[in-house]
């Protein structure tokens, strides 16, 4: 709940605009750091021309934690669920 919690922290921050894109890359890069395919999939949540690359492909991922899976599987759903209603979306996010 701590990570989530502060993933939640950062994207509250971005929404107030208290912190840019670049500064949501560099802290979402940071708390999900050693969970390669949880920085890969924030990618989807970049706006255009904004993309996260790891630097080292080859070297294999940790299991993300279970609250990590749950907690980016639940934000996919519902940015996916309300793709054509943006408003209620960055309401959630709030």
């Amino acid at each position: 709940p701590e990570i989530y919690n502060k993933f939640l922290d950062i994207m509250k921050d971005f929404k107030s605009h208290a912190i840019d894109t670049q500064k949501v890359i560099e802290r979402v890069s940071k708390l999900f750091a050693g969970h390669q395919s949880l920085i890969l999939g924030f990618n989807t949540f970049l706006p255009s021309g904004y993309k996260i690359e790891v630097r080292q492909p080859g070297v294999p991922s940790k299991k993300p934690a279970p609250e990590f899976d749950h907690a980016y599987s639940y934000v996919s759903k519902i940015k996916q669920r309300f793709a054509n209603q943006q408003e209620v979306y960055q309401k959630f996010l709030q």
